[in-house]
């Protein structure tokens, strides 16, 4: 059961993830509850990590293992902006681009090594970098619309990458 849960958890976690995002902005969830997911994401990126560690030694899988401690840094930071408010903004501005551009970089670097499912996987990195260009641009002055857009933006695409990771397992590590 494990092997399966680690997986296909991601293709429910992700979009999660980013709904959990979008709802902190309409505030419609507390920063409480968004700091315990920040705490939770933090320990389940950390355990796939170790978990998954030998087989992300090569190709494509050594970029996703690179960019999960890089996503467990940007994670921790979160958790620093929400328990030290001086750092809140910077921080937590700089986890949720972060977590935008990152996997859309990955997503790029799969489309490139894995013919099989390349438009996914570059639709996908498009959007997630889309979204992280226009919540950047949104930001000054802040445009809750075009941030709400640019976290769809980024939960589609990443959606999208992660669903055709699951449907074929079995793609060369490029």
């Amino acid at each position: 059961m494990f092997p399966r849960l680690r997986a296909q958890g991601p293709t429910v976690l992700i979009p999660l993830a980013w709904l959990l995002v979008g709802l902190a902005h309409l505030d419609v969830v507390t920063d409480r509850t968004v700091l315990i997911f920040h705490v939770v994401a933090a320990v389940l990126i950390a355990a796939f990590a170790v978990l998954s560690w030998d087989e992300m030694v090569t190709g494509v899988l050594r970029i996703w293992r690179d960019i999960l401690l890089v996503g467990l840094l940007l994670t921790v930071g979160g958790i620093v902006g929400f328990l030290y408010s001086p750092l809140r903004v910077p921080f937590l501005t700089t986890t949720l681009l972060g977590w935008m551009a990152v996997p859309g970089v990955g997503l790029y670097y799969t489309g490139k090594h894995v013919p099989a499912g390349q438009r996914a996987y570059t639709a996908g990195a498009v959007l997630s970098v889309l979204g992280a260009a226009v919540y950047a641009g949104a930001l000054f002055p802040p445009a809750e619309t075009a941030l709400l857009a640019g976290i769809g933006l980024a939960l589609v695409g990443q959606t999208v990458g992660i669903v055709q990771a699951v449907r074929q397992p079995d793609e060369p590590s490029g």
